[in-house]
């Protein structure tokens, strides 16, 4: 999957966690070793959309790693147990924070996911938003939906810099995390969520990036210092 900035990640459902999910979920993670963490809002995984993003072509490459660490491990645990964790929880990294989403079927599942990302050197701050239950494909078609809705809006409202968030949507609830350029615009984002039909609650890990220091242009008396200070050395 390409992915620089906004994810949509639903769980697949119950009838469907088998061993061969399993092996299919192997083959899907696969191409993820490139490095990719979800899908790009209206535009492809290219070095300049990442380059528009707020991290940066490197930061988002390290994030996108990050991920796809986290995901062996779940996939590797999965091999060995048998579960399907890899299947049905999600996680998007931004800025060295994990998300986790999805729906696990048990508990144990649900804390072995958190500990598993945190082992993994470089994540700073793991947010555990899995839930434990069952879904259904009509759950997995209806947060399709709400995800596709919210990309829509966020893409084409000229006062929100889409690329720097990132949506899942799970169980009717959308989860955000990215960097927001002002607490106006963090707004913005809530308001166009909230108004999607269907969604049930709206989680925002965004955190908004501090402002820009002011460069103050220099006064003549202190250009007038600098003169006297050249001229004192010469």
């Amino acid at each position: 999957m390409a992915m620089t900035d906004f994810q949509t990640r639903s769980p697949l459902p119950a009838s469907r966690r088998t061993p061969l999910a399993l092996i299919l979920a192997a083959a899907i993670l696969a191409p993820g070793l490139a490095g990719c963490v979800g899908a790009a809002v209206g535009a492809g995984a290219t070095v300049g959309v990442a380059a528009m993003d707020e991290r940066g072509v490197s930061g988002v490459a390290r994030d996108s790693g990050l991920a796809t660490r986290v995901r062996g491990k779940w996939l590797n645990y999965d091999l060995e147990t048998g579960d399907t964790l890899a299947v049905d929880a999600g996680i998007s990294v931004y800025n060295r924070r994990a998300l986790l989403t999805g729906t696990v079927k048990n508990e144990d599942l649900r804390v072995t996911a958190v500990r598993l990302a945190w082992e993994v050197e470089g994540i700073d701050e793991v947010l555990n938003e899995i839930a434990v239950g069952e879904t259904s494909a009509s759950d997995t078609a209806r947060d399709s939906w709400i995800s596709t809705q919210l990309t829509s809006k966020l893409t084409f409202d000229k006062d929100v810099q889409a690329i720097n968030y990132v949506i899942e949507t799970d169980n009717a609830v959308i989860y955000l995390i990215g960097s927001a350029r002002s607490q106006a615009e963090l707004d913005r984002v809530l308001g166009h969520a909230r108004s999607i039909s269907r969604v049930r609650d709206v989680i925002s890990h965004v955190k908004i990036k501090p402002p820009e220091p002011e460069t103050k242009p220099d006064t003549p008396d202190k250009k007038a210092d600098a003169a006297t200070v050249g001229a004192a050395r010469t």
